[in-house]
């Protein structure tokens, strides 16, 4: 470990970092680097300093630092950073709890925040994206799968690729935008003032005194005096209601109801959810291989203890066998190819179904 004097407002420069990252803000004005000795590289200039690593780190850092970080190859944890962050490039999972601003350019795996009193932007996230707390703006230019928002204080402007979940009490005049490539549910409490305005493939609204139209595939419906503007477009179902449980029943919506709402855990539980399908699928691949092996250990043998005319395969010593059923062709699969299959698919790089394939 090593700790340098930084002062309570430093700029603090993560320039790539090749495993895990924790971070905690504390209130001292040092700085507290932990890592393995030879893995750190350190640099101090008047008022920001620069840090590398190639291996995992750990750092705590003033509160009021302002943090850039370029690369992380593993997971980070961020906590009590109030000066501002930006992220340009994470590959694994991101969680950060009770922080300032945040921009983020790319967010490779799941992202949780919980907490933030400034605004949060994301380019691109290729994952789950969970959010709790924000005070300022939410931008996510894309996210690629699933989108749960809750405690947002700001205008909301998203774009997500599966379903979306958003928990909101419209503030007046607020501007709020939500497309989706699946299906939205909008949960707004009963004394909201807002103008919503839907498209879908099917529009629910669950909304006493609103009559439901079910062949509506566009619908404005005006709740209080209409102060707020709310735009969601998706390319399933979109539901409005006032209903506080909405997202908890999976016969209701989504994939969002098995999570029952706990958000606190969110990015864990997703965590844990795509391991246990990698070792289901990981153990499917082993087990087409070894398949495969044996098809081409038989194939060898009767190369080199029989000869096949015909349908008919005979042995060296002139006794007839029957004839075997034709099977599809195969190729023996090398350790190394079989080690850069279950590779990918643990990074996601490729689906369970091609892997096996």
């Amino acid at each position: 470990s090593k700790s340098v004097f930084v002062g309570n407002t430093p700029k603090i420069n993560l320039d790539k970092i090749g495993g895990d990252l924790s971070i905690v803000g504390w209130d001292g004005a040092d700085l507290l680097i932990k890592a393995d000795d030879d893995a750190v590289r350190f640099e101090q200039t008047e008022g920001a300093v620069s840090v590398s690593c190639n291996s995992d780190l750990s750092l705590r850092i003033p509160k009021g630092a302002v943090l850039v970080i370029k690369s992380i190859s593993g997971d980070a944890s961020i906590r009590g950073v109030l000066g501002g962050i930006e992220i340009k490039e994470i590959h694994g999972d991101l969680s950060v709890r009770d922080v300032g601003s945040l921009s983020i350019d790319t967010v490779h795996s799941d992202f949780s925040l919980r907490g933030a009193k400034g605004d949060l932007y994301i380019k691109g996230a290729y994952s789950d994206v969970s959010i709790r707390d924000v005070d300022g703006t939410v931008t996510l230019d894309s996210v690629a799968d699933d989108l749960a928002l809750r405690g947002a204080r700001g205008n909301i402007k998203v774009n997500v690729g599966e379903d979306v979940v958003v928990y909101l009490e419209p503030k007046a005049n607020g501007e709020y935008t939500v497309h989706a490539g699946d299906d939205i549910l909008l949960v707004l409490p009963k004394s909201a003032n807002a103008t919503v305005t839907m498209q879908g493939d099917e529009i629910d609204v669950d909304w006493q005194g609103i009559e439901k139209d079910e062949e509506a595939t566009e619908r404005v419906v005006v709740l209080g005096d209409g102060s707020a503007k709310i735009n969601l477009s998706a390319g399933g179902e979109v539901r409005l209601t006032n209903r506080a449980d909405a997202g908890e029943s999976a016969e209701e919506f989504g994939n969002f109801a098995g999570l029952n709402f706990d958000w606190s855990g969110f990015g864990d539980r997703i965590s844990r959810q795509v391991e246990q399908a990698t070792s289901r699928a990981t153990k499917r691949v082993e087990e087409a291989t070894r398949r495969a092996e044996r098809h081409a250990e038989r194939h060898m043998r009767h190369g080199k203890s029989g000869l096949v005319v015909g349908r008919w395969n005979w042995d060296f010593k002139g006794t007839p066998k029957p004839p075997t059923p034709p099977t599809a062709p195969s190729e023996p699969v090398s350790e190394d190819e079989r080690m850069a299959i279950l590779k990918m698919l643990a990074e996601k790089k490729i689906t369970a179904q091609q892997a096996e394939e």
